[in-house]
């Protein structure tokens, strides 16, 4: 079994200055908007019986003027999945449950009903086999044409970058995924979701980290671009309704869907950091 120890702290470090980039990014549209908000860290500790080491990560959340909620997550996480759930996991098994797991994980919730919420997160995870996935995709209460091509067309160009048949693999990925099957409808208007790219020896780890790099990099290039067009615009009693309805089926998924919750929830992660993606204002009719 070869030994990624290396490999994931690369990762880890790639992941952590990528957080500090978006939040430094996200605290200066504050500033434009005149706002003094920043991001609030909290550390945390993870724990499992009989493991030295069990890792954690830090919580950024932010509450501001346009960001009327967003968190940026970093963790580092090892240790052994219990066996129904090692099941589940690629490369792992009740016999061999072992893991490390490190990433990020951001969801931003608008104040403004006409900027787009966003979710985002990239990771790296061992096994007895060792895999990246990520990706990022588009939640407008009220969608724009226009913003959802330039998101889609900054993360095609990603892609393309790196593998020609990436952009409509993941592409078609995240629509399957980020799918609401008790609604019949799809949680916002796509982008792209991918997992498994398995990591065979140490240059195809390079190839797979370059391009969850360059994922990172393109949303770091769109995403402000789209708050800064919408977070002036002038919005009614109705449009803000909407924005709450809205809200409330993308809870539904992540509590109800969401593997990314599930696994948080069943390798003891942090529960305020698991469930920062959740609104902080949302209505049910």
């Amino acid at each position: 079994m070869t030994d990624w120890t290396e490999q994931t702290q690369t990762a880890r470090l790639w992941f952590e200055q990528l957080r500090d980039d978006i939040c430094k990014e996200f605290e200066q549209i504050e500033r434009e908007a005149g706002s003094d908000a920043a991001f609030d860290y909290a550390q945390w500790e993870r724990e499992e019986e009989g493991s030295e080491d069990p890792g954690g990560g830090t919580r950024g959340l932010m509450k501001g003027k346009v960001f009327e909620k967003v968190g940026v997550n970093v963790s580092t996480v090892r240790g052994s999945f219990a066996p129904e759930f090692a099941a589940t996991i690629n490369g792992a098994s009740a016999e061999e449950p072992d893991f490390t797991a490190t990433g990020i994980s951001l969801v931003a919730h608008m104040a403004n009903p006409h900027v787009p919420a966003v979710h985002m997160n990239t990771r790296f995870l061992t096994t007895q086999a060792a895999w990246f996935g990520g990706g990022a995709d588009l939640n407008p209460p009220i969608p724009y044409e226009q913003d959802t091509e330039e998101f889609h067309a900054c993360f095609r160009a990603a892609c393309a970058a790196h593998n020609p048949t990436y952009y409509e693999r993941f592409r078609k990925w995240a629509d399957d995924y980020f799918y609401i099957p008790h609604r019949g409808v799809h949680r916002g208007v796509g982008g792209i979701f991918y997992d498994h790219l398995e990591c065979a020896d140490a240059a195809a780890f390079d190839r797979h980290l370059a391009f969850t790099q360059d994922v990172g990099t393109a949303f770091l290039d769109i995403f402000p671009r789209l708050v800064r067009r919408r977070m002036e615009s002038d919005f009614t009693e109705a449009d803000k309704q909407q924005q709450l309805e809205w809200r409330g089926r993308y809870a539904e998924f992540n509590l109800v869907y969401d593997r990314g919750t599930l696994f948080g929830l069943k390798t003891g992660g942090n529960i305020d950091a698991i469930l920062m993606s959740l609104p902080p204002h949302a209505v049910w009719r």
